[in-house]
């Protein structure tokens, strides 16, 4: 008989970083202990703490978009821990301006890098059993990315979809319908009880969404 097939179980903790307490979350895969970080917007030694807390090793930073509030801490926990950096491309041009995003939010400027690899639509980033499928999703910014994790039925959605709202699209490289077309496109679709996680605020669902965010009464 052929063995079964084993479900990934992942290790998550999604918990608020910085002055504006937005969400981070850390990944991890319990049998290889290889670690995902999501977000790391600040806070770094509280990041590093969950990261010990279940000995994991860190693989890969993943920032879903551009803006400060994500990607404040990267390059920093990349410098501390060697591990390699993850955004789209098309979120260059907001680096280029971190001082003003910086003096927007009223925050210091914080040290930001290219990124060590695109974070291209369609890319697979694997913890051990587990693989997290890179959606493009721009919108609120023209790099901006979802995480798909199919055998966890997860959605890192980043500032792309909320519970009960969308990310706004008045910041620098927003637009409104690019952003529908997106939830549209990539994440309506997905299984109802995927559990989505946004880049700030509580999670939800996409069945939740899909029946109840005003925002997408007419997709």
């Amino acid at each position: 008989m052929p063995e079964p097939v084993r479900k990934a179980v992942l290790i998550r903790e999604t918990f608020p970083v910085g002055p504006l307490q937005w969400n981070c979350t850390v990944l991890g895969d319990p049998a290889t202990l290889e670690g995902m970080v999501v977000d790391p917007g600040g806070d770094l030694t509280r990041i590093v703490a969950v990261l010990a807390r279940h000995a994991l090793h860190l693989k890969t930073i993943v920032v879903t978009h551009a803006h400060l509030d994500h990607i404040a801490g990267a390059a920093a926990l990349r410098a501390l821990t060697g591990a390699p950096v993850l955004y789209h491309q098309a979120d260059l041009a907001l680096v280029g301006v971190m001082d003003q995003q910086a003096a927007w939010m009223g925050v210091a400027t914080p040290e930001v890098r290219p990124p060590d690899t695109s974070a291209e639509a369609g890319l697979v980033l694997r913890l051990g059993l587990e693989e997290l499928h890179v959606l493009h999703t721009p919108g609120h910014t023209p790099g901006s990315i979802c995480l798909h994790a199919p055998q966890a039925d997860l959605l890192l959605a980043g500032d792309t979809l909320f519970r009960g709202g969308i990310g706004r699209t008045d910041l620098w490289g927003g637009d409104a319908s690019q952003i529908l077309r997106s939830i549209q496109g990539e994440l309506l679709h997905l299984p109802e009880g995927t559990l989505v996680v946004p880049g700030h605020g509580l999670s939800t669902t996409i069945a939740a969404e899909r029946d109840h965010n005003p925002f997408l009464h007419n997709l």
